[in-house]
């Protein structure tokens, strides 16, 4: 297990001998080198960060499996960046997606077995979701059409509205439905990747994943309305005068 302070530069080696790795099997363009290291780079750039002010001294085993997915996705994102202008090795994505979308299951159970939960750790895996969602729904594109992005692009329109209206950036209460909308988005995305399907099957499966994110986050956007505070009230309030008669 590294240390909590080299994890990430751990993870950028990693991805640096994957990526390699990756070349010698089916080679990547400029473009995919460009996109993988630009996501090593810059994720645990963002790790790093996260690491630095939450604290922790331990990085501990949950953390290290979603580091390793993150991974996974900077190689995923390498071939689908290759894959815009040059032909890649169809299972190879495919296979390295699927073992991301399994260590997504592996990093919650480690965290609840060994009581090392964190806020960081959550958001670290919320984070690696959306983006394997995003490159994967980008590979999809020319087979099912543009519509598939907004299954990536959820995530990033919720944290963009947040930056506008800030009781949307209140904690949400727990709740196990998201991480099942996002691995079924996850799946359908590999299952049309991978072309094994017919055209219309992977269709519908997208579609149906697309519904049930489109209802999760439907979901917590109600909550979030629902709890905001009563601002109204308190400016009403303040405008009182001491006999209580609104001005």
């Amino acid at each position: 297990m590294p240390k909590v302070h080299f994890a990430p530069l751990s993870s950028i080696v990693a991805g640096l001998l994957g990526l390699w790795a990756i070349d010698r099997f089916s080679p990547l363009s400029a473009a995919g080198w460009a996109a993988g290291l630009l996501y090593l780079v810059v994720s645990n750039g963002l790790l790093a960060r996260g690491l630095h002010r939450s604290g922790l001294t331990v990085f501990g085993w949950a953390n290290a499996a979603t580091a390793t997915r993150s991974t996974l996705v900077g190689l995923v994102t390498a071939l689908v960046a290759t894959s815009v202008d040059s032909p890649v090795w169809v299972p190879l994505l495919v296979v390295l997606s699927s073992i991301a979308l399994v260590l997504d299951g592996v990093d919650g159970w480690l965290a609840r077995r060994t009581h090392s939960e964190s806020e960081l750790g959550a958001q670290f895996d919320m984070e690696v979701d959306a983006f394997l969602l995003l490159v994967l729904g980008v590979y999809v594109v020319p087979l099912l059409g543009w519509w598939v992005l907004a299954i990536g692009l959820l995530r990033y329109a919720f944290v963009v509205a947040g930056w506008f209206l800030p009781w949307m950036r209140a904690t949400l209460p727990p709740r196990y439905w998201r991480k099942v909308t996002t691995a079924v988005a996850g799946i359908a995305l590999t299952a049309a990747a991978s072309a094994l399907l017919p055209t219309w099957a992977s269709l519908a499966v997208v579609l149906i994943a697309l519904a049930l994110l489109l209802e999760s986050f439907g979901r917590d956007v109600l909550w979030l309305v629902s709890h905001r505070p009563r601002t109204t009230a308190r400016v009403a309030a303040g405008r009182r005068t001491r006999n209580g008669v609104v001005r």
